[in-house]
């Protein structure tokens, strides 16, 4: 049976930490305690019965309850095995910082480390252009740079055939001896 631990926010880790010592101290019936990233304030433990985890949980910091119904390892599973996303970020991309300490602020990528998940970017909002290493996982893409070049190539194409569009028709047919002045309609 799956329990959930409600915990206080950001102390998950030590009520993890407290929650295994007793466990051991105590050799209590309990196979595992998981932590999800992204779920703050609770913690997931597989006990044999409610006693064990009651028994887990009892009385130590930072741990509030067990919220009274189990949940199935279906319920769960998304949130506990990883899913491999293909990292997506290349050089010269427009993006926005998703975490602390620039978290809202918008950076160019500069240098794309892929074995170490991390990306070198400087502030758009900067006024000296200083490259800060941000993890990948605290950055979102924006805007990619190459289709800004094809957006651009796709606008400058359009404003030549508008001004071609907007020059008058010449009539071949007609005599063009004015004594070097243009036309009225040219």
């Amino acid at each position: 049976m799956i329990f959930i631990i409600k915990v206080t926010t950001n102390k998950e880790d030590r009520a993890m930490e407290l929650i295994s010592d007793k466990i051991h101290k105590k050799q209590l019936n309990v196979y595992s305690l998981a932590r999800p990233h992204g779920l703050r304030g609770y913690i997931f433990l597989e006990a044999e019965e409610r006693e064990s985890a009651e028994e887990a949980v009892y009385n130590l910091p930072y741990v509030k309850g067990i919220i009274g119904k189990t949940v199935t390892y279906e319920e769960i599973k998304n949130m506990l095995e990883p899913v491999i996303e293909e990292i997506n970020i290349e050089r010269g991309d427009i993006v926005e910082i998703i975490g602390e300490p620039f978290k809202k602020e918008k950076a160019k990528v500069i240098r794309v480390d892929k074995s170490k998940g991390e990306a070198v970017v400087t502030l758009l909002a900067a006024v000296v252009p200083i490259p800060v290493t941000v993890k990948i996982d605290n950055v979102k893409v924006i805007r990619r740079e190459k289709e800004e070049e094809e957006a651009e190539e796709t606008e400058s194409s359009s404003e030549t055939k508008q001004e071609s569009d907007e020059l008058p028709k010449i009539n071949k047919d007609q005599d063009y001896n004015t004594g070097g002045l243009l036309q009225d309609e040219y």
